[in-house]
C-alpha cells in the first residue's frame, strides 16, 4: 500500500468552500464531504492541521468598503471563522475523527486559545486541530494565517483548497482561453500578482522555503491524493 508523502500538513480550507451549490452560508452536505476527505488523510495517520477562513459569512475587506471600519469588519471576520471551525468540527466528530479547534481570539466555553506546544502535542496524538480566529490582528488574512501557523507547527507544506482546480495566469471564470500553470515559483506570484495568497503569506512561505499546492477540493478525493503525491493543482515552490 503506498504511503503518504507528507507526515503533518496545513490545510487551508476557504470559508467559500463550504457553500456548495446552494445559498446556504455552510452546506451541511458540502461540509461533511469535506470531513470524509480529511477522515481519510487522517486514517493514514497524517498529522493534519486545518486553517479556516470565513468568507462565506463575511469580508473584512468588503464590509470596509463599504462604510464599516476596517478594524472591526477584521474582527467580525475573524468570529466568522470560528463559526465555521465549530460547523467542521461537528462534521469531522460525526465522522469518527477526534478534533481541536484553537482560536487566536480567546473564548474558553467553547475552544482552546492557541498554545503552540498543545497543538503540536494534539497532532502527536493524531487529532485534527482546527486553528480558528486568523492570526488575532486586523489587516491579516486566513492565507497569513495559515503561513504563520504552519510554521509554527513545522508542517512540511500547505494545501489551499479552493473551488477552481490551480492557479491560472487570468480569471478563468472571465477568460476561456485562461492557462493552467502546474508550478510557480514564489518570486513568480508576487511580481505577477497571481493572486494565489496574499503578499505577506507568500513572502512568509517564500523565506521559510514552505511549499504550496493549491487545488480543487470540490472533486472527490483530492485531499488524499495530493498528500499522497498525485500531480493535482498547482504547486509553488522556490522553483
Amino acid at each position: 500500500m503506498a504511503k503518504p508523502k507528507y507526515k503533518r500538513v496545513l490545510l487551508k480550507v476557504s470559508g467559500e468552500a463550504l457553500l456548495g451549490n446552494g445559498n446556504n452560508s455552510m452546506d451541511p452536505d458540502t461540509v461533511s464531504e469535506i470531513a470524509g476527505q480529511i477522515k481519510e488523510v487522517a486514517d493514514l495517520g497524517v498529522e493534519i492541521a486545518i486553517v479556516i477562513g470565513g468568507g462565506n459569512f463575511w469580508r473584512g475587506t468588503s464590509a470596509s468598503v463599504n462604510g464599516i471600519d476596517r478594524t472591526t469588519a477584521d474582527y467580525i471576520g475573524m468570529l466568522a471563522t470560528i463559526m465555521n471551525a465549530l460547523g467542521l468540527q461537528n462534521a469531522l466528530e460525526k465522522h469518527n475523527v477526534t478534533t481541536r479547534v484553537q482560536t487566536a481570539i480567546s473564548m474558553q466555553e467553547i475552544a482552546e486559545p492557541f498554545i503552540r506546544r498543545r497543538a503540536v502535542r494534539h497532532l502527536e496524538k493524531k487529532r485534527v486541530v482546527i486553528f480558528a480566529g486568523g492570526t488575532g490582528n486586523p489587516y491579516f488574512t486566513t492565507d497569513t494565517a495559515a503561513a504563520l501557523r504552519a510554521l509554527e507547527i513545522d508542517a512540511e507544506i500547505i494545501f489551499k483548497a479552493t473551488k477552481v482546480d490551480g492557479v491560472y495566469d487570468r480569471d478563468p471564470q472571465k477568460f476561456k482561453d485562461a492557462k493552467k500553470i502546474s508550478r510557480l515559483s514564489f518570486s513568480r506570484v508576487l511580481n505577477e500578482n497571481l493572486g494565489v495568497m496574499d503578499s505577506t503569506a507568500i513572502s512568509l512561505c517564500r523565506d521559510n522555503n514552505l511549499p504550496i499546492i493549491v487545488f480543487d477540493i470540490r472533486v472527490p478525493g483530492n485531499i488524499k491524493g495530493v498528500i499522497m503525491g498525485k500531480d493535482i493543482g498547482t504547486l509553488v515552490s522556490k522553483g
